[in-house]
């Protein structure tokens, strides 16, 4: 009998810093940053953990390279952009990113060395703010307001314990059932008035909030110009 056609070998991609990068990140995704290892790492990309140190350095280099492709996955700001669309628009893109890489929220700000994409990012936020007018200081207020917010947004979701309106919808109801409304009659009423009412989504309070910061924001930014 005819012997079968050979199958050709499998060209595996050459092993590069942006591929040690993207597969540390898709195992931080997927386990944490605390089940990420060097040889965990190299075993996702098929090879000896040796080969690793050819394109990073250390365990701490490959965590710097994933904060910076974090940084690469928001939204910049274009410097001459109206100031306020344009954090808005990075806030809830920055929101977005964390969502998808949870474990990133502990180490974004946590560099002493941070990477290129980083520095580009953080520029571009503080030009923005100063080209729109805003005082070095007021820049640097903004910026921490708005990540404080974010961060703090996203820290919160990751500890709900439910993740679509369905879950959130279970557990709210079986708060309620347990509650008595002579005790905590605020607690009911919000439970009741609101968050179990038609089309809530616990997500839309973040643009609700966000909006609040970026008013208060722009008060705090024209009382600077008049000061000036």
């Amino acid at each position: 009998m005819p012997r079968g056609r050979e199958q050709p070998a499998r060209v595996r991609p050459p092993l590069t810093r942006e591929r040690v990068v993207h597969a540390a990140i898709a195992i931080a995704d997927d386990v944490g940053v605390v089940g990420l290892t060097m040889r965990g790492l190299a075993a996702a990309l098929h090879v000896q953990a040796m080969s690793l140190y050819h394109h990073v350095r250390s365990k701490d280099e490959v965590l710097g390279g994933m904060v910076d492709a974090i940084f690469e996955e928001i939204d910049l700001p274009a410097i001459g952009d109206d100031w306020r669309p344009a954090m808005r628009r990075r806030a809830i893109s920055a929101r977005q990113a964390l969502r998808r890489h949870r474990w990133a929220i502990g180490l974004t700000d946590s560099r002493a060395d941070p990477g290129l994409a980083t520095l580009r990012h953080h520029e571009a936020v503080v030009g923005t703010l100063r080209h729109a007018g805003f005082s070095v200081a007021m820049a640097a207020r903004a910026f921490a307001l708005l990540d404080s917010y974010v961060y703090g947004f996203v820290v919160q979701e990751a500890q709900l314990p439910f993740e679509t309106t369905e879950e959130l919808a279970e557990v709210a109801g079986g708060i309620v059932n347990a509650m008595s409304a002579e005790a905590y009659p605020n607690l009911m009423e919000l439970a009741l008035e609101h968050v179990l009412q038609p089309g809530y989504d616990f997500a839309d309070e973040f643009e609700y909030g966000l909006d609040l910061v970026l008013d208060a924001l722009e008060q705090a930014f024209e009382r600077d110009e008049g000061a000036s």
